[in-house]
């Protein structure tokens, strides 16, 4: 299974890495949303998407719009990591098609159990 971890934050990249990779998940990280659609179109396989809400040149919401209107990538989930806790944006980035939202902060413990309530870990 492999995973992609955007993020421009070089630190978050690396903390989420260290947890998805414990849960024997590969991981590539991207630097913004333009870099993470740059792998998604060289081919990767990937499951699932951590992705930050506030990045340059592309940020997240953005990015889940990109990908949600690209039927190849039905199958990706999205899983958006950020501070952006107001009821309006967890519904603004659900009704764009992310499937999940983790709150920053948030523990190794978060990250194990949101991806074993998506189905990825046991």
């Amino acid at each position: 299974m492999k995973s992609l971890v955007i993020d421009d934050s070089m630190t978050m990249r690396r903390i989420l890495r260290s947890y998805i990779e414990a849960n024997d998940i590969e991981v590539v990280e991207a630097k913004d949303g333009c870099d993470a659609l740059e792998k998604l179109e060289e081919g990767n396989d990937f499951t699932f998407a951590l992705i930050d809400w506030d990045m340059p040149r592309m940020n997240g919401f953005e990015f889940v719009k990109a990908v949600r209107a690209k039927p190849e990538y039905n199958d990706l989930t999205l899983m958006m990591v950020t501070s952006h806790n107001s009821m309006d944006d967890i519904a603004a980035a659900i009704e764009e098609g992310s499937n999940d939202f983790l709150m920053k902060p948030f523990t190794e413990e978060m990250v194990t159990d949101k991806l074993r309530m998506l189905g990825f870990v046991n």
